[in-house]
């Protein structure tokens, strides 16, 4: 009898199919300008016909990546992109009808995987100025409560929580044994971090990519780390193999470059810098600089500024609706400075009030 799995069959998917080489791509949160065409070239140098031709090995670039976090590679899981191992997280730590608690808007990756393996997710909104009330989250806590998930900073909102806010949070987590993941994709955007829990304490990881700010996200590669029986739980789930042997190679050569992610750091800061000071210059409101993403509230129609940009200017943007006190607002990625002068000045001349 043949079957097919309804979970999957009504699962809500948009797939992304468009042609982006002749924009200037301000919609993914990628960085637009990727890695210097120098340092590629450098690392495509070692690039031998062996290479491509043998499987990957990830013994030398987990030590490489352990070192960088200051800890040992029991700690850690390579994956295919932080998407495989949030999917692998919760396959492993929930069960079906399982009980994920997770704050709305966000990555949605998180609900379709919960909807995709039967699990129960449970949304805690924003309040409509966009903050996010622990207490909100700390209410859905239950004793039921296998996961809880949670990016800091979070996407779309770009709001992180407190020392004191995650404390409570972790608090109630081991009080009522519920496992905690924290996405950390867009950390060094904003140097807080909640790494230390998921190394030192159990039921807790920490995901993070190298998609964001070390600008591979052509190369898919991220990570997992938690506590080595919890990983190890991980490591099981994936399939051999799953980690692309130029990614490690680029990865391994951003973290073991002097200056690299100091100099892919300052570039962002300056852009988010003249972006925000431009906003306030001109009299908009904004919210989120603590990623590399903006929400801006348009002064005309949100949707007509992203179609006109695309049409006219070549840059692309995405609206987002009903987004709190915000209404229909403009989300920009963050890039560095060239790209958001190129930018702001498309919105000053597009988005113009009629007198």
């Amino acid at each position: 009898m043949y079957y097919t799995d309804s979970k999957v069959e009504n699962l809500y998917r948009i797939f992304d199919q468009n042609e982006r080489k002749d924009y200037l791509r301000l919609d993914l949160n990628e960085n637009p300008g990727g890695l210097p065409q120098e340092f590629i070239s450098s690392v495509l140098k070692d690039v031998t016909p062996q290479f491509v031709a043998q499987y990957p090995e990830t013994l030398h670039f987990s030590e490489v990546l352990a070192a960088h976090l200051g800890t040992d590679i029991h700690h850690l899981c390579l994956v295919n992109g932080s998407a495989e191992g949030i999917r692998y997280i919760i396959q492993a730590f929930t069960s079906q009808g399982g009980r994920i608690v997770g704050v709305v808007p966000s990555y949605f990756m998180f609900q379709v995987y919960s909807e995709m393996y039967g699990r129960n997710f449970i949304k805690v909104p924003y309040n409509e100025d966009l903050s996010m009330d622990v207490e909100n989250i700390i209410a859905e806590m239950t004793d039921d409560t296998q996961l809880l998930i949670l990016l800091n900073p979070n996407n779309p909102m770009g709001n992180v929580y407190s020392d004191e806010e995650f404390e409570k949070i972790m608090q109630t987590a081991k009080e009522r044994q519920i496992t905690v993941l924290i996405d950390e994709a867009y950390h060094y955007f904003y140097p807080g971090t909640f790494i230390r829990y998921a190394l030192e304490e159990d039921h807790v990881f920490v995901t993070r990519t190298f998609s964001k700010l070390f600008s591979m996200a052509g190369c898919r590669l991220g990570y997992v780390v938690g506590w080595p029986d919890g990983v190890k739980m991980v490591q099981k789930m994936c399939t051999p193999h799953n980690t692309n042997a130029f990614a490690m190679k680029f990865a391994d050569a951003v973290l073991s470059t002097p200056g690299m992610l100091e100099e892919l750091i300052k570039k962002f800061s300056e852009g988010r810098d003249y972006i925000i000071k431009w906003l306030d210059d001109n009299g908009y409101s904004h919210k989120g600089e603590a990623g590399n993403f903006i929400f801006i509230k348009p002064k005309t129609d949100a949707k007509t500024i992203v179609d006109r940009m695309k049409l006219e200017k070549k840059i692309l943007i995405k609206t987002y609706p009903d987004v709190g006190d915000f209404g229909n607002c403009l989300r920009v990625t963050i890039g560095e400075r060239r790209f958001m002068e190129q930018f702001t000045a498309a919105l000053g001349e597009i988005d113009k009030e009629t007198p």
